[in-house]
């Protein structure tokens, strides 16, 4: 039987434990949590990657060739690194509603592979939030490979699907956690169809909640009929919207694939903090643009833009 208890009281769990995204605003509200997410004050950090047209990346650009701009003005990059060894603070999001159940046992294994592939002991950790009629969190945030592999294994699939609820939780009460935001690459890894019917948050609840983390997220999509899907469509404004990407693999054997381009999305990224001018304490969303000076071949992968803090 699962337990049922308020967000605020599961950090430090380990255990799988039930997550019910209590606190969370209702549809058309604002965030009115008092220990809500917000950015630095005083700058904002804009984690990317660089491709070609074929996908290839490109790791030897510098501050010079690039722009950011917001609030139609070009902004001062304060700040420019090539990000290939930050601590990774992840959250695998597994589906484990009854759409998926005949594919199960493909994605545990990819998922595995993934996990072994990634973490980092004593640098990089991973969480894992399951989901069906409600979001579990199964494993806290750990960097032991062995004990993620084992709690992915004794998942089973069965009932609705609450894919909002489990990106709130784990953002807000989990990723958003370690200090500060510059020294930790957030990412948030969805294995799923994208569909949801149980949640109590909103698809955009959730993906604000993913912006003021500084969470980028990355899905692979179960959907292998190759039939655009309305959870297809969600699963693509999610991680454009925060500068991840999308996968589609053909067949279920795919996956471990999907899972290794995510894994070079991860240790391929370049890292800008510039400090917005004008400056905005209005807690409102901010749209930023950032581009290439000189280079219309190249292919940018960003956040579209960051939660102002309210003062």
């Amino acid at each position: 039987m699962k337990a049922w208890f308020p967000v605020a009281l599961c950090t430090g769990l380990l255990l799988a434990q039930t997550v019910v995204p209590k606190g969370a605003p209702k549809a058309g509200e604002p965030d009115a949590d008092p220990g809500r997410i917000v950015l630095d004050v005083t700058r904002v950090n804009m984690l990317f990657t660089v491709t070609d047209k074929k996908g290839r990346f490109i790791t030897d650009l510098k501050k010079e060739d690039f722009q950011v701009i917001e609030a139609k003005k070009q902004q001062v990059i304060q700040q420019f690194t090539a990000e290939s060894d930050l601590p990774l603070r992840l959250a695998l999001l597994v589906d484990t509603s009854n759409s998926i159940r005949d594919r199960f046992k493909f994605e545990q294994q990819a998922a595995i592979e993934f996990i072994n592939a990634v973490v980092r002991p004593h640098q990089d950790k991973l969480m894992i939030v399951s989901f069906d009629s409600a979001a579990e969190l199964v494993s806290d945030l750990t960097d032991d490979p062995d004990a993620l592999a084992k709690s992915v294994r004794n998942l089973r699939p069965g009932g609705g699907t609450a894919f909002y609820d489990a990106l709130f939780y784990a953002c807000r009460d989990k990723l958003a956690l370690d200090q500060p935001r510059d020294k930790f690459r957030r990412a948030v890894v969805i294995l799923s169809d994208g569909e949801d019917n149980q949640s109590r948050v909103t698809r955009d609840q959730a993906l604000e909640m993913a912006q003021k983390a500084d969470a980028v997220i990355y899905a692979i999509s179960t959907n292998i009929t190759r039939v655009d899907t309305d959870g297809d469509k969600v699963l693509r404004y999610l991680t454009s919207e925060t500068g991840g990407q999308a996968f589609f693999p053909f067949k279920v054997e795919d996956l471990a694939q999907s899972f290794e381009n995510v894994e070079n999305e991860l240790r391929h990224q370049y890292n800008i903090f510039y400090r917005p001018e004008p400056l905005f304490t209005d807690g409102l969303y901010h749209a930023v643009t950032l581009r290439t000076k000189d280079r219309k071949d190249l292919i940018i992968r960003a956040r579209k833009g960051y939660y102002a803090p309210k003062l």
